[in-house]
């Protein structure tokens, strides 16, 4: 019981760092309410890299780089280091480009949502019991034996595989910026200084690994598991990014005139609800799948390359939402998203299998 009680108290105060860097990567330039977004920042740098047509939404995000190589750097410190992959690559590559569709749908990731909250966007806390209720269905199926197969252990080669990718895009980014495109305008053009953005997303990736955190697994745990310790770090991110916003006067509490936001509710919790019940099949939130990733997980790895193909399609044919709402193709495509969804969970449950 104290060991538990130990690693709950860890876990918080590891989240209370996630939240600080949130509020500084704000303050020091990064757009309101989208201070740290695992998705908007990965649909930013797949702009960056020439894989989307949107020009106001280019920008290689050192924080996405500087999580990977956080929780990479963290495991080999603390030689936790474990390469390990081959449960259903394609399938989580799906469910990836999924995860990151809901999330362009509602205009931002688990953690976002979070902010968003805490920086008194409503539309945000309508569109939460759609997370919820997307959760909750990816709990129905996890009853019903829901599995991707087990993982097996890899070689290092395998587990190094994105940490590698992300180091040479840090290297790009630093020392031939020319290959890669750039927004004047618009969000990627809005972001903090380099080396505090890299300096934020280590910090990010380290808190993150030390602290197991993941926005899906404490309500997942809670309905499972009737374990609440892992809502702590949830409130601990949201209380800290409520007392930022508060004292740097960033706080506006209301549905109209929020920043990267909009106001269509249902869609809003449509989105949300797409996001959380693929991040239950895939085992964790965007940001876990980032720390996973870094930490040698080779299927996490699989899943972030199906976030970015998801931010590609997304933006190549018109599904995005914006600031002034979601788009027909937007909606339309969420039918097939949701029914991608349904069909991986029934035919990987114990009944399909079975017959199977």
């Amino acid at each position: 019981m104290k060991a538990k009680s130990s690693a709950a108290r860890s876990a918080f105060l590891y989240s209370l760092a996630v939240g600080i860097a949130a509020v500084c990567l704000g303050l020091w330039g990064n757009p309101a309410n989208m201070a740290l977004c695992v998705a908007c920042f990965i649909r930013d740098t797949a702009g960056a890299l020439g894989l989307h047509r949107a020009e106001e939404l280019r920008y290689v995000r050192p924080e996405i780089i500087g999580i990977v190589l956080g929780a990479f750097a963290i495991g080999l410190i603390k030689k936790d280091f474990a390469p390990r992959g081959g449960s259903s690559p394609f399938t989580r590559f799906i469910l990836g480009a999924c995860v990151m569709a809901g999330a362009l749908l509602f205009l931002g990731c688990p953690l976002r949502l979070t902010l968003r909250i805490a920086g008194g966007d409503l539309n945000a806390a309508v569109g939460f019991p759609g997370f919820a209720g997307g959760i909750l269905t990816g709990v129905f199926f996890l009853n019903r034996g829901f599995s991707l197969k087990r993982a097996y252990d890899q070689p290092v080669a395998e587990g190094i595989g994105l940490p590698a990718a992300s180091l040479l895009l840090l290297v790009l980014l630093l020392a031939a910026p020319s290959v890669l495109l750039f927004s004047e305008t618009g969000p990627g053009a809005r972001h903090a200084p380099l080396l505090l953005s890299l300096a934020g997303g280590l910090a990010v990736g380290i808190a993150a690994r030390r602290s197991r955190l993941c926005f899906v697994g404490g309500i997942r745990d809670a309905v499972l598991f009737g374990d609440f310790r892992m809502l702590l770090p949830f409130a601990a991110i949201l209380l800290t990014a409520f007392a930022g916003n508060l004292i740097t006067g960033s706080f506006r509490l209301g549905f109209a005139g929020q920043p990267m936001a909009h106001t269509e509710w249902v869609w809003n919790i449509l989105g949300l609800y797409l996001v959380g019940f693929g991040s239950v099949l895939l085992g964790g939130c965007p940001l876990r799948q980032l720390v996973l990733a870094g930490g040698g997980d080779s299927d996490a790895a699989i899943t972030v390359l199906g976030y970015f193909a998801g931010a590609a399609v997304c933006h190549g044919f018109g599904l995005a939402s914006s600031g002034a709402g979601t788009t027909a193709n937007g909606r339309a495509a969420f039918f097939v998203w949701a029914g991608a969804l349904f069909a991986i969970a029934s035919m990987n449950a114990r009944p399909w299998r079975e017959r199977a």
